[in-house]
């Protein structure tokens, strides 16, 4: 395994991933991403994130935004440290990032705290 710098070839990963039902509901934001979106936000955020592949397939991707870490991994490759290894990684060039992860969001949590993180505060919204 190893993290490779994103580019245009995985765009459309990203997109398809990030849409996935059941990746998708572990994000904040859970709107479908549209292909011209998501092309607008890569052409300005591209460079924060970074693909996980292993034999050049692609497995996952991290990134970190405004110090706010951001992990997927294709469900295929879920539960064997995919994750916590892109986490484990992204944290050597950004020792002060932070995750934001939903309460109801247990696979989640519970892969952060695996990888040192600690809860330091809740946000409540207003449905």
């Amino acid at each position: 395994m190893e993290l490779v710098r994103n580019n245009y070839i995985y765009w459309e990963f990203i997109r398809n991933l990030r849409n996935m039902d059941g990746v998708r509901q572990g994000f904040i934001q859970q709107d479908i991403i549209s292909r011209e979106d998501h092309e607008e936000y890569m052409k300005k955020n591209s460079h924060f994130f970074w693909i996980c592949v292993d034999n050049n397939e692609p497995m996952g991707y991290t990134g970190v935004i405004e110090g706010d870490i951001r992990v997927a991994t294709h469900p295929d490759y879920q539960g064997k440290g995919v994750a916590s290894f892109m986490i484990d990684e992204i944290m050597k060039t950004n020792p002060n990032a932070f995750a934001k992860v939903k309460l109801n969001n247990k696979a989640s949590l519970k892969l952060f705290e695996s990888c040192g993180f600690k809860k330091k505060y809740y946000i409540l919204e207003k449905e």
